[in-house]
């Protein structure tokens, strides 16, 4: 019996600012998505198992789409994610240099929100508000 692929109505986006190391890219990936699993428990799957009953832990149940985009366009995006009320993680350029989760909640806190120093930004929801927030973004190579 041949299955038909599961269509979400909802998105998953990761936006990153295209002028990142890899190292960063990934870095700020891992921690962003980290943010909306753990504040959005409809994203998450059940718990997997191998063949000898090896369990390991739930992931996302859905695909995450990761984009690239200019320090304007990840701004202007971040400001489309606040009016649309849609669950969001960001990552500012201040977290590279701190070493632990107090410091970086304390940077992000440092700074008012129109002059975060975005270089990546995660956001959850209806499919059509993810691709309003993300317009003008490129899919990530």
């Amino acid at each position: 019996m041949d299955e038909q692929p599961l269509r979400f109505d909802t998105k998953i986006a990761v936006l990153l600012r295209d002028d990142l190391a890899p190292w960063q890219r990934l870095n700020v990936t891992s921690f962003l998505v980290s943010g909306l699993g753990s504040q959005v428990p409809e994203v998450i799957g059940a718990p997997y198992e191998d063949a000898d009953g090896v369990g390991y832990l739930p992931m996302f149940r859905q695909p995450v789409l990761v984009f690239e985009a200019t320090k304007e366009v990840l701004k202007a995006a971040h400001t489309r994610t606040l009016t649309r009320a849609l669950p969001r993680a960001v990552f500012t350029a201040d977290l590279f240099s701190t070493g632990n989760d107090t410091d970086n909640r304390a940077a992000v806190r440092a700074v008012p929100t129109a002059d975060l120093d975005l270089v990546g930004l995660a956001v959850y929801g209806p499919k059509g508000g993810v691709d309003k927030v993300v317009k003008g973004a490129r899919m990530h190579p």
